[in-house]
């Protein structure tokens, strides 16, 4: 399959484009990039080449990965369904739940195969443990703390504009909720509260009942950084296995997924359809924060 790669910063560099340039079943056909000069760069390490109109490099594809700020990615997705193409996509897909349904919509009516690339949730052990909790059942609640320190010199995703301005919330909450949705179910009601350097927590109530409460941040303190989500119920108390992972071996796997759905295999648990569910309660939350009241979820 043939892929272009939309994006030229630290992610696509460092994940995106490795994992494409290494699988097998992928061919690395052409990068485009706000920067041309860095589309350039990032196509000849790769022996790819470097495309300054987006309509051209998808029309000479089959797929596309982006890696881009999600205010960006949007758009550039939507016009990749609309031509037909394959998506795997970063997470969140959107910053607008109006525009994740109509690209939600635009690969459904395509018959298309999408993955969003919430990275644990490729760990073959966090694929596992969910299994095993959506089997076990009876949970009445769970915890994630997702909490980093991305704004220190030798962090490449400090320099982010859209994560200085979004935080952690949109940045690494869809990472907490890709952990908890399929477990919990789909949220129903949203509460939110918003501290210093960056701090938000969240109480979300599921479908079925069961609370789970997020703890989200890119700004902490060093020493206050971690990681660490457990449920909680009729079974006892499972924490999520902590595991390390090499991202472009997690991307490699995103890559096979979108092959087997466009093959006619099952499509990926972290589709569009899911991205636009995690979108859905990310402004749920904004809205909840900005007017202190409890927003309820369609």
């Amino acid at each position: 399959m043939r892929f272009g790669l939309f994006g030229t910063g630290p992610w696509a560099h460092m994940v995106h484009s490795e994992a494409l340039a290494r699988h097998p079943e992928a061919e690395f056909a052409g990068v485009w990039g706000r920067n041309p000069a860095k589309a350039q760069e990032l196509a000849a390490k790769h022996g790819s080449r470097a495309y300054e109109d987006v309509d051209a490099l998808l029309a000479d594809v089959d797929a596309v990965a982006i890696a881009l700020p999600p205010d960006v990615q949007g758009p550039i997705a939507l016009r990749a369904a609309r031509a037909g193409r394959h998506l795997i996509l970063d997470k969140p897909v959107s910053l607008r739940t109006d525009e994740a349904s109509e690209l939600a919509s635009a690969v459904a009516e395509r018959d298309l195969a999408s993955v969003v690339f919430f990275t644990r949730r490729f760990v073959p052990e966090t694929e596992k443990f969910l299994a095993e909790a959506v089997a076990a059942g009876g949970w009445t609640e769970a915890r994630v703390d997702h909490l980093g320190s991305i704004f220190t010199p030798d962090n490449p995703f400090g320099a982010s504009p859209w994560r200085r301005e979004r935080g952690g919330l949109w940045d690494v909450g869809p990472h907490a909720l890709s952990l908890v949705l399929p477990v919990l179910g789909p949220v129903t009601e949203v509460t939110g509260m918003a501290g210093e350097r960056d701090l938000t927590a969240l109480v979300l109530r599921h479908e079925g009942g069961a609370i789970s409460r997020l703890t989200l941040s890119v700004d902490a303190p060093a020493a206050a950084a971690r990681q660490s989500a457990e449920f909680a119920g009729e079974a006892g108390v499972w924490p999520v296995p902590a595991v390390e992972f090499d991202a472009v071996d997690m991307f490699g796997r995103a890559i096979d997924q979108l092959l087997a759905a466009a093959a006619g295999g099952p499509a990926s648990a972290v589709d569009v359809r899911f991205g636009r569910q995690v979108t859905a309660v990310l402004g749920a939350a904004d809205e909840a924060i900005a007017q202190g009241r409890t927003v309820r979820l369609a």
